[in-house]
């Protein structure tokens, strides 16, 4: 919005044109969606405290969770907030990438909030069902899908790239689009599942956007996308602001949910933050090395899968309790110990996935 403002300055004074510079207005994204969190934040947690809308705690969870009991949640509609305005105010919104991947930020978190709403306000324990979750995430997933095979311009845009190989990239076609849903989807879920502790599933998101953002300004650059060997998506780079604006806004957010926490996101933020996530590896055609950046997330969801399969088949559990956090939990591990050494594991991650722009 305010590029399009800088833009008709530029014709009066020629200094309007270093809002042109991605970086910058990258920088300006993270600084916007930090401010907001911290002017809104406080409010939007006493209103939530006033109306009630506090965590509800597993009585078979570790029982250090029960002091949580009553922490206000819903506070991912605080990072739904920053996001879009940040986003809205310092990219181009007549970039088409920039409007699928906010949109499908917004979609996941109207069905994180439904979900919400549920279980918080209305009282109902079951919330949204998993078939009806499942379902809308499905509708948007493939639609979002769709959407991109559609709008593809070239093939490097549909095909599979395989990181550390310059040369090898797999055309997938219309397995595209079943690519695309899983990653969504599945990435959707994957942090919502990791989102049990203080500040365990806010920093990593934080850190894969990040990196996200640099793929991004790399793969829409026509030279850096030459040079580093990786495919270049036209219009691409300006998805880097929507990934500063989640940087941003998750700083932000961390500042209240850290341990102990003030503020839980909920699904209206876990939900959101995974389909981001998702949607912005997809855009820049690196679904394996997110695969990788995200092992986290990862872990934690092959570790209910993992769970739920082994007893139906045996009786037995695998881990003490699932997601994979809660087992460390009840093995010893206080809260605090947990969180940050999944953190420094997503720091490892990322540097690995980072690696793959240059060693090729």
């Amino acid at each position: 919005m305010l590029v399009t403002l800088a833009d008709y300055l530029s014709q009066y004074h020629s200094g309007f044109n270093v809002f042109q510079y991605l970086t910058l207005r990258a920088i300006l994204g993270v600084l916007t969606a930090l401010l907001i969190s911290f002017i809104v934040g406080p409010a939007m947690i006493r209103r939530l405290s006033y109306y009630q809308i506090g965590q509800s705690v597993r009585d078979d969870g570790p029982q250090s969770h029960l002091v949580k009991a009553g922490t206000p949640t819903m506070g991912g509609a605080l990072i739904l907030v920053a996001i879009t305005v940040a986003t809205l105010l310092w990219s181009d919104i007549g970039n088409h990438y920039v409007w699928i991947v906010l949109l499908v930020t917004l979609m996941f978190g109207a069905i994180g909030w439904v979900d919400d709403y549920r279980k918080l306000v209305l009282k109902n324990s079951d919330g949204l069902s998993a078939g009806a979750k499942l379902f809308w995430q499905s509708v948007v997933g493939l639609g979002t899908a769709i959407v991109l095979y559609v709008t593809a311009g070239t093939p490097a845009e549909t095909s599979m790239i395989v990181p550390f190989f310059k040369e090898v990239a797999v055309e997938l076609g219309w397995f595209y689009i079943v690519l695309v849903y899983f990653v969504v989807v599945g990435s959707s879920n994957a942090v919502n599942l990791t989102d049990g502790l203080d500040g365990l599933a806010i920093l990593p998101t934080v850190m894969i956007a990040g990196a996200l953002g640099i793929f991004a300004y790399a793969t829409g650059n026509v030279n850096f996308a030459e040079y580093l060997g990786i495919p270049y998506v036209r219009n691409s780079g300006e998805v880097v602001v929507f990934c500063g604006a989640i940087v941003g806004a998750g700083l932000g957010f961390l500042w209240f949910n850290a341990y102990p926490a003030q503020v839980f996101m909920g699904d209206v933020g876990a939900l959101a933050l995974g389909a981001a996530l998702g949607v912005v590896a997809v855009v820049v055609r690196q679904e394996l090395v997110f695969f990788v950046m995200a092992g986290v997330f990862v872990m934690e969801t092959v570790s209910v899968i993992l769970q739920v399969v082994s007893f139906k088949l045996t009786g037995r559990r695998i881990f003490h309790m699932a997601p994979l956090h809660h087992h460390f939990e009840l093995k010893g591990w206080p809260e605090p110990r947990v969180i940050v050494r999944f953190w420094i594991v997503t720091v490892i991650l990322v540097l690995i996935g980072l690696a793959t722009l240059k060693i090729r």
